[in-house]
């Protein structure tokens, strides 16, 4: 048996707390500042200009960030395929065959 409510449950409103007339909420400040920052302003698929702020060359993280390269970057894993690694082994693979030369004629 299913028991049915006599009266809706009343709806409380969330509870506000009053704050000095003068002073706004200690994060006002800060949003305040952000807001005020420079924006990017290239123009968007929508183009509308893009409202993200911007770094120190105009343009936001998306349109105009540094290119990261090396340990920066997101997916580099290991230094292998480095210019500096590819050219170490280059080296050390003509040491390798100028040594088998030297062994090949020692032979003769």
């Amino acid at each position: 048996m299913i028991a049915k409510c006599k009266a809706p449950l009343p709806i409380t409103k969330t509870p506000t707390y009053p704050m000095h007339p003068n002073k706004s909420p200690y994060w006002q400040s800060a949003l305040n500042e952000a807001n005020a920052a420079p924006r990017c302003g290239a123009r968007t698929r929508s183009t509308k200009p893009c409202q993200s702020p911007a770094m120190r060359n105009g343009r936001c993280r998306m349109h105009g960030g540094k290119s990261l390269s090396g340990c920066d970057h997101g997916r580099y894993q290991h230094g292998l395929h480095t210019t500096s690694a590819k050219a170490n082994r280059a080296h050390i693979c003509a040491l390798i065959q100028s040594a088998r030369a030297m062994m090949g004629e020692m032979r003769v």
